[in-house]
């Protein structure tokens, strides 16, 4: 089995030691070749070459963003038949996908989960396949957004571009501070779900192909907790940006047995596309990667579109 190592030394967890200890336990199982990304869009170059060279096995390590771009690049020209399975080992800050997939935020734990997992499919020869988002312009993982949830993003990587670490407490900050900034501005988003009549005077909408939405260092942070790998897509949207009410929603959005409601929620899911149109350009992030200002766009279910390495998703 050939595989390729594509490693994010810039990541925010990784290190030299880790690589080199995740390469030398990886080599026990394939032919690994380790590629390193030395700038940003790098690692959908690699992925894409390693697919048309017919490699069998992608592994990432680095976070979120990486693990985005890999995929783009595996799936690029819309190739999914024959395409490589994808492994992660946690290494960012974050590392929502991995996480929501049942891989450790623990490196070394994951690697360890990655070995044993690539023995499984020596013995079966199966793959665990998951459905991904196709945002039109590229393809989501995990998550997607439009509004305060894009200005977010940006304003971090703003801070990230300037040299400061990138941690939970900053996003935080950030993100509250951006939700204040946002509380006299009129909404300019109308949210398109099938069957249903638009729904104008949004602020802002998160759109999920997975869950939790994200974390606050272990603690995992839920928009639709009925979301998964294996459904459609679920919708998070507000139509009021009053601090008390958002508050209050946050506090739900982190309870131990989430179901936030709202009177100024609109929340669904297992939905195959939901659409987002602005009166204005507004911001918009995809996998926690800010993507520009936009004024629609379309996000459409696709099931069983990845092969991936990670355990089986849990029964209910």
């Amino acid at each position: 089995m050939r595989a390729v190592l594509i490693v994010n030394p810039n990541a925010t967890s990784t290190t030299a030691a880790g690589r080199d200890l995740l390469a030398h336990a990886l080599e026990s199982r394939v032919d690994l070749t380790v590629a390193h990304t030395d700038h940003r869009g790098h690692a959908i170059e690699i992925a894409r070459d390693a697919a048309a060279d017919g490699v069998d096995v992608l592994i990432v390590h680095g976070g979120d963003g990486t693990v985005n771009e890999v995929v783009n690049g595996v799936l690029s020209g819309g190739r999914r038949a024959g395409a490589p399975a994808v492994g992660v080992v946690p290494g960012g800050s974050a590392n929502v996908f991995a996480r929501a997939l049942g891989i450790s935020p623990d490196p070394i734990e994951a690697t360890n989960q990655l070995v044993d997992l690539l023995g499984d499919h020596r013995r079966s020869g199966v793959w665990r396949r998951i459905g991904l988002m196709d945002c039109g312009e590229r393809w989501a993982v995990f998550t997607a957004g439009m509004g305060v949830d894009g200005d977010v993003v940006a304003a971090v990587e703003a801070q990230r571009a300037k040299g400061r670490k990138v941690t939970a407490s900053r996003y935080i900050r950030v993100a509250v501070r951006e939700l204040l900034a946002s509380v006299r501005k009129e909404p300019t988003l109308t949210l398109h779900r099938p069957g249903r009549e638009p729904d104008a005077g949004v602020h802002f909408a998160f759109v999920s192909n997975s869950s939790p939405w994200t974390y606050a260092n272990t603690r995992p942070i839920w928009t639709n907790p009925g979301t998964t790998f294996e459904t459609g897509l679920g919708v998070f949207a507000t139509t009021s940006m009053n601090a008390w009410a958002n508050l209050r929603l946050a506090r739900k959005m982190f309870a131990r047995e989430p179901d936030p409601v709202a009177r100024h929620l609109i929340r669904d899911d297992d939905l195959p596309w939901v659409r987002i149109t602005s009166a204005m350009p507004v911001a918009c992030q995809i996998d926690g990667d800010y993507v520009g200002l936009r004024e629609t766009m379309t996000f459409t279910s696709v099931p069983d579109a990845l092969a991936v390495i990670a355990p089986p998703p849990p029964t209910l």
